[in-house]
Parts: C-alpha cells; sequence; structure tokens
C-alpha cells in the first residue's frame, strides 16, 4: 500500500521504517528539513538499536523515502498514518493542538476515499474532532478515519512493532477494517478490532493501569521498608496469586518517568474534571508517584545528612536503556539535586556523548563505568544498561571498601550477591 506516515521522531521513523520493510511503499512527512535530511542519509533523529540500518534498508529497495513537501507526500497516499510524538510540558499537559492541526493541513491534501489512522497519543474524542473538521472543510474527498493506539517501548520499538502482542484498532465501518487489514496482517493477525473511542480509551486504560500498578507497588515497598518486610519476596507472593499472575507490573522500584504513562493520567484527569466525575483512584496516582520520585535522595540523607563534599558516582543517565534522550530523565534530576546539595559527582553512560550545559566544570564524564571508583563513596544506578551488571562484578577490583550502593530497581542484586558491598533497594529488608 502506499502509505504517508506524519511525524517522524521517535514513533514515525520507527513506523515508516518497520512499513517498508514489509513491503509497503512508504513516505515519510515532517516539517523539520534537518530531520528529513538525515533520515535520506539513513539516520534515525534518536537512537533506536537497529532503526538506522532497517532505514537505510529501506531507503535502497526504493520502497522508503522521506521529505517535507505535504503535498507531495500526501498527493497518492491511500494511508495517512499519524504518528506526532505528542509534545507534552513539564507538567505532563499534552498539546494535542499541534497534532490535530497537522492533521487537518493534511486532509485537505488527501486524495478522495484516503483513510487517516491516528497513533498520536490524543484524548478520547480526537478522532471525532478531525472527523467534523474533515466533513466541514472537504466534504467531497469521503475521508475517514480510524485509531491504532501506538505501543512502542524505547530501546525494545523495532521488536515491539514487528512482533507485536497484538494490535488495537478502532473503525467506523467494514470499508475500512478491508483497507486496514491489507496495511497490518504482513505485520501480525492479531488485531483487536473496535469502536474508534473504544481503541482510543484503551491505551488510556492500559497506561493508567501500568501507573497505578507502579505505584501502589513502590507504595507496598515503602511500607515494607518499615516493617522489616522484603518486597521483592511480596511481589513473587502477589504474582503466584492466580487472581494477579506473573506478568502483572509490580516490581519494586523506581517511579515512572517520562511523559507517557502521566500523559494518559492527565488525559483522563480532565476529562473526568470537565464532566464532574470524581476519580479519587486515578488522582491520586500522580501525587504518589512524585513523591516516589525522592527515594533516591531520601536514602541519600539517610546515610549522609550533609552531602557536601560526598563522592557519588552516577551509572546511566538516560531516560532508559537502549535510548540516548536525556528529557525527563531522573538521574539528569537526581544530579541537579545533588549539585544544589554541593555534592562532588562523576557519571557514565555508554549511549551520553555531551552533558547538560548546565554542568560543565562541575561533573566528570567518565570514559568507563569502572574509572575513579577507588574514590568514590555512592554509586548510584540511573539507567539499567545490560553492561553494567558485568561491570558490578568487577567492583570488589577497584571500589574501596566503604562504597554504598543505591540500585532502586535491583539491577545489580544477582551481579553484587557474593561480595559484601553495601547495598540499598526499593522495599529491600536491609543492605548487605
Amino acid at each position: 500500500m502506499r502509505v504517508c506516515v506524519q511525524g517522524l521522531w521517535h514513533l514515525g521513523s520507527v513506523t515508516a521504517a518497520c512499513l517498508a520493510s514489509v513491503g509497503h511503499e512508504v513516505v515519510g512527512l515532517d516539517s523539520d528539513q534537518e530531520v528529513i535530511s538525515f533520515l535520506n542519509e539513513g539516520k534515525a533523529p534518536l537512537f533506536e538499536p537497529n532503526l538506522n540500518l532497517l532505514t537505510a534498508e529501506g531507503i535502497l529497495s526504493g520502497r522508503l523515502r522521506f521529505m517535507s513537501d505535504m503535498a507531495s507526500a500526501c498527493k497518492d497516499a491511500e494511508i495517512l498514518w499519524v504518528t506526532f510524538d505528542t509534545p507534552v510540558d513539564d507538567d505532563d499537559v499534552a498539546d494535542i493542538n499541534f497534532v490535530l492541526n497537522q492533521v487537518k493541513s493534511a486532509v485537505m491534501l488527501l486524495s478522495d476515499g484516503a483513510l487517516v489512522l491516528v497513533s498520536s497519543q490524543l484524548p478520547v474524542g480526537s478522532i471525532t474532532v478531525l472527523e467534523t473538521f474533515a466533513r466541514q472543510f472537504a466534504p467531497n474527498k469521503h475521508i475517514s478515519f480510524a485509531s491504532s493506539p501506538e505501543n512502542l517501548r524505547l530501546g525494545k520499538a523495532l521488536d515491539v512493532f514487528l512482533h507485536p502482542d497484538r494490535i488495537i484498532v478502532g473503525i467506523r465501518s467494514a470499508k475500512d477494517r478491508i483497507a486496514l487489514e491489507k496495511l497490518l496482517l504482513p505485520i501480525t493477525e492479531k488485531i483487536e478490532w473496535m469502536s474508534v473511542e473504544s481503541a482510543e480509551m484503551t491505551k488510556h486504560a492500559i497506561n493508567a493501569f501500568l501507573a497505578t500498578s507502579v505505584t501502589f507497588t513502590n507504595e507496598i515497598a515503602a511500607i515494607c521498608e518499615l516493617v522489616g518486610a522484603d518486597a521483592q519476596e511480596v511481589e513473587r507472593g502477589l504474582k503466584t496469586e492466580t487472581r494477579i499472575g506473573p506478568k502483572a507490573y509490580l516490581s519494586p522500584g523506581g517511579p515512572f518517568a517520562g511523559g507517557t504513562l502521566a500523559r494518559d493520567i492527565e488525559f483522563l484527569g480532565k476529562i473526568s474534571q470537565d464532566r464532574q466525575l470524581v476519580t479519587p483512584l486515578l488522582s491520586s496516582v500522580r501525587p504518589s508517584n512524585d513523591a516516589h520520585k525522592k527515594w533516591v535522595q531520601r536514602k541519600l540523607l539517610e546515610r549522609f545528612p550533609d552531602l557536601g563534599g560526598v563522592r557519588v558516582a552516577i551509572w546511566g543517565l538516560t531516560y532508559k536503556a537502549g535510548t540516548d534522550t536525556l528529557r525527563r530523565s531522573l538521574s539528569v534530576e537526581l544530579v541537579d539535586w545533588l549539585l544544589e546539595q554541593s555534592a562532588q559527582v562523576q557519571v557514565y553512560d555508554p549511549a551520553v556523548k555531551e552533558l547538560p550545559i548546565n554542568w560543565a566544570n562541575r561533573v566528570k564524564k567518565c570514559v568507563s563505568a569502572l574509572e575513579n571508583l577507588e574514590e568514590i563513596e555512592v554509586l548510584v544506578v540511573g539507567t539499567e544498561w545490560p553492561e553494567f551488571k558485568d561491570e558490578a562484578r568487577r567492583l570488589p577490583e577497584f571500589a574501596n571498601s566503604n562504597l554504598f550502593i543505591i540500585d532502586a530497581n535491583r539491577h545489580l542484586q544477582k551481579s553484587l550477591k557474593e561480595t559484601a558491598i553495601a547495598y540499598l533497594s526499593v522495599g529491600s529488608r536491609q543492605s548487605n
């Protein structure tokens, strides 16, 4: 099929490359000419394992190209797949008008009978807004709309896109289903068909459930720390309960970060508030998560009431492993706080080439995880890069005997099992 993928940051660049890899003719559309230039050279706008290779293969095959000219990109498209990473501010409020206005502009340029498939994170009801616009301003084009909420994960996006558990698709008609089967069946036959509003709401519900699970688990873990229980053992008890199950999102650890989960909590909160619906459970999720963001700081202050001059190493700065983005990274927020406390900070991350400008001459950037550890008093695991597990096994060779490790998600737990290094994680009974 001829597909125009509109919006080329993480979601869009992955979608475009993957669609081309299964045989579709794909044009990637974005107004940022610099992004377009890089993509036409096979370089994605941010790091995602194997994405550059898949993009380059698509270009070489002739099935993938990128442009900023909206009219040319939309002209022959059978499907306009909307893949903007919806902008979100520091308060987790999404700029949905940016996405809606971009789609409205494209709708005016589509051919008669084209279908618009929206995967950008937008509040339920957004498709209805776009349908109303199309009926009013392009009544003769017979444009139809569908929803397929994005389901990617940074660092694993290609595998998730090409081998999904299932794809959620909301449609209005049998005709739209036929078109989308042609688009999606080369990827998977596991498609959950439903109404447009149900598909929009499903994304909110999934993220709200995951966010609630994270905050529930971390509140339980906080109580465990007070009463001498081990939250990891409690987790095992929960997951062996048949009404809960082994894949439940119940591992004690850090808070959820970034805008994805919080964005849907905000969407649901606003929808409920606008309709005078009280939602006590959902309304409590964000305050609980925000409080848990200070767990590392609390543990540091318990051990060092005055952090002035304390030497701290941070392993990992990125938002999560498998990406190079620092935006909304809790590790970055931690370093900023440590600098305010006058601590001496060194950092290492295998994917980060440049540190934030405001850290200049204040933070030491290491070339390896084990560099300079003989002088370090506290090691904090910020990002769960797999290589850190191997490096942790060598810590007794490089670190001083008084090293204290703070590892919220127990990433290094097995690697340090045979050592005497003091170690603390969320919900742990005691340090080793």
